[in-house]
């Protein structure tokens, strides 16, 4: 976002019992099945969910012991993990339909390396990477705490927290921000949409939820009491994928900046880290991020491009937006090009994509969130970079 006197932005964000994100966390988790088996296993899965059924479809590659029936089984395990047991949509009776299927060979002589050649991208595409200092996360502040808002929820709910009783996991939130001088300064208006239990009145879920909202936000950015809708519609009993139908993949913007920065359009779950439309939107976080835990600007957009089968991007771009303290836009592109290796083969081995860490990007965004060393998950929330880059620029 570019600086200007004073303006308003918004982001939203979707709890993990929202319908295309069940489908997310459902693909990931046939993801991580298949990398726990093999971590060169190809995989490219898409979920549908809706009334009481899940079906399965999109390509894969890897060990015979990976089956359909384990499959639904995960898939079952997955929904019961998020806490669906309802009419319309519970663990225990969701039929489930798996039909994966053994990826093309056409993709695999492109993707795979062979003799002198390396691996290559998994298709064309553009991914983009962004990082600011508005929160500590480096994160857009208002996807940030719409996150947030969610995830405070949703760890009360799994704890059967009789501060949120009778509320049920799908969910979804919404912050605006006032902006002066390009810096965010209080909450304007806040949404929140939940689930619940039928006998649960309006006012009474605006008054549970009201202290968990505020205590997401810095001190003193609640915005005014009129200004906090809670299920404006009134009820919002019928949920889940009984209630709308989920797809992977639809919550892209959710899944990033929350609009505050471009998207290449590509979405993540369900693709192994072959897939640049996944694997290069994390190294560009992961470059944006080091530049701006570098001390190099106060916000970094970075695009890299790439041609189905072959290597190398085709381009790196990076925007300071006038933000760059001396920094050279066209140096920085060459020296982040000589720190990372920026081909599929270099961006899963610098960031250990080849593991089964995806479930829980599946929900609450795949950026600002904790690395966790011990485990692998969110490898490219690292900062490792910074004390290289500030060097570089003589910081």
């Amino acid at each position: 976002m570019r600086d200007r006197g004073e303006f308003l932005f918004t982001s939203e964000s979707v709890s993990e019992g929202h319908p295309d994100k069940v489908a997310d966390r459902i693909s990931d988790t046939v993801l991580d099945a298949f990398l726990a088996a093999d971590p060169y296993s190809r995989v490219a899965c898409e979920t549908l969910v809706t009334t009481n059924r899940i079906v399965l479809a999109g390509e894969t590659r890897g060990p015979d012991i990976v089956t359909h029936e384990y499959l639904t089984h995960l898939a079952r395990m997955a929904v019961h993990d998020i806490g669906y047991d309802q009419p319309g949509f519970s663990w225990k009776d969701a039929v489930i339909c798996c039909h994966l299927h053994s990826q093309s060979q056409d993709i695999a002589i492109g993707v795979d390396a062979s003799g002198n050649k390396d691996e290559g991208a998994g298709d064309q595409g553009i991914m983009f990477g962004y990082a600011c200092t508005e929160t500590e996360t480096l994160m857009p502040a208002p996807i940030h705490y719409a996150h947030l808002i969610l995830r405070r929820i949703s760890e009360m709910r799994r704890n059967h927290d009789i501060g949120v009783a009778g509320l049920k996991p799908d969910a979804k939130s919404q912050v605006t921000l006032r902006y002066i001088d390009g810096r965010p300064v209080e909450a304007t208006s806040i949404v929140v949409s939940i689930q619940h239990e039928p006998d649960l009145e309006q006012s009474e879920i605006k008054r549970m939820l009201w202290p968990i909202v505020e205590s997401s936000l810095p001190d003193g950015w609640m915005c005014p009491e009129e200004s906090f809708y809670v299920n404006p519609t009134g009820k919002f009993v019928t949920g889940g994928p009984d209630g709308d139908a989920g797809l992977t993949g639809r919550k892209i913007i959710v899944d990033t900046y929350g609009g505050a920065a471009p998207h290449g359009g590509g979405a993540f779950s369900g693709k192994d880290p072959s897939k640049v439309d996944r694997s290069a939107a994390y190294a560009c976080r992961y470059l944006a991020k080091n530049v701006v835990a570098a001390g190099l600007a106060d916000r970094c957009t970075l695009q890299i491009s790439y041609a189905i089968g072959i290597s190398q991007p085709l381009s790196v771009y990076v925007d300071l937006q006038g933000t760059g303290r001396d920094v050279s836009e066209v140096r920085l592109e060459k020296v982040l090009r000589e720190m990372m290796n920026l081909s599929p083969r270099g961006i899963r081995e610098h960031l250990h994509l080849n593991r089964p860490i995806y479930a829980p990007t599946s929900a609450f965004g795949h950026f600002g969130r904790e690395p966790d060393e011990e485990r692998g998950f969110f490898t490219w929330e690292r900062t490792d970079l910074a004390p290289a880059l500030a060097a570089a620029f003589g910081r």
